[in-house]
């Protein structure tokens, strides 16, 4: 029988303990049949990712428990970061890796969601290819407003949790979250990049980006999020960016990967410097899966 294995990435609204999300990760790693692949955490974003893979079944219970952790050890009503949110457990996407459809992790995002508010009573929204509702497709759409002014009721659940506001869960294919350093502390800039380079705006199609000031560097940042990496590579982002800097008289400082990606997506910039602060052999999602799945 072919082997079937699918990705969760969620992202969680603490990027300052990590004691948090250590607690986090071991609430999915109980769970048999998958293993955990990669834990990145921000505090200027104060956000974090755990990436874990396995068989469906498997993932999509690693994700309910740790949708129900989150609620219980993160407290929206005391978060402040730079990137947008509207749960602890905020986002809860299910990406196929092999022998498994995208329509399938459609059908686990359903089945986790009415799981996240059954056993804890977190309402869900769904998005990408699991969207109830069209207008709900974009995670941006399904978040605007936050945890503080969101204007639409949930897909699942009533209120929002007090504390644990909701969860955004759907399926999608491989996204590339990326962050490109600027040499300056100007976030006027990085914003005006991240308007000319995102496709939202008439720049690089399956690029969302938005520029921020992390106080941590104190430097501006482009933070971008490469929902198709087919359709435009990773270079061409880079280069995209460098080029919109160098016109405002901005260097880059460096580029960093959140999260992992997969090595299709790192074919394209063969030859190309892009100032990686954290990039390693380790941060290729199939160098991280084979170790993983030999070692368990």
């Amino acid at each position: 029988m072919a082997r079937r294995l699918i990705e969760a990435v969620p992202n969680f609204s603490e990027g300052r303990s990590p004691r948090v999300i250590e607690q986090i990760a071991e609430a999915i790693a109980e769970v048999e049949g998958l293993v955990l692949l990669d834990q990145t955490s921000d505090p200027d974003h104060h956000r974090s990712v755990i990436t874990f893979a396995g068989d469906p079944d498997a993932v999509c219970e690693g994700g309910i428990r740790a949708a129900g952790k989150a609620a219980e050890l993160i407290d929206l009503t005391k978060h402040r970061g730079v990137h947008p949110r509207l749960g602890a457990c905020d986002v809860l996407p299910f990406v196929p890796v092999e022998g498994v459809t995208l329509s399938e992790c459609a059908a686990l995002a359903h089945r986790a969601g009415r799981q996240i508010w059954d056993r804890y009573g977190v309402p869900v929204y769904f998005y990408e290819a699991a969207a109830l509702d069209l207008s709900r497709r974009r995670l941006e759409d399904v978040r605007r407003g936050g945890f503080e002014r969101v204007q639409h009721a949930p897909d699942i659940g009533g209120a929002l949790h007090p504390t644990a506001g909701a969860t955004i869960t759907g399926a999608r294919k491989f996204l590339i979250a990326y962050n490109i350093n600027l040499a300056t502390p100007d976030v006027g800039i990085a914003k005006s990049i991240a308007v000319k380079i995102r496709a939202s705006s008439g720049g690089l199609p399956c690029v969302k980006a938005m520029g921020l000031y992390l106080a941590g560097r104190d430097c501006a940042q482009v933070s971008v999020n490469l929902t198709d990496f087919e359709t435009t590579s990773l270079g061409s982002v880079f280069n995209a960016v460098q080029a919109e800097a160098a016109s405002h008289g901005v260097e880059i400082a460096g580029s960093e990967l959140i999260g992992l990606i997969p090595q299709r997506a790192l074919d394209s910039t063969f030859g190309l410097d892009l100032r990686w602060e954290n990039f390693t052999e380790s941060s290729i999602l199939e160098n991280r899966l084979s170790r993983a799945l030999t070692s368990n």
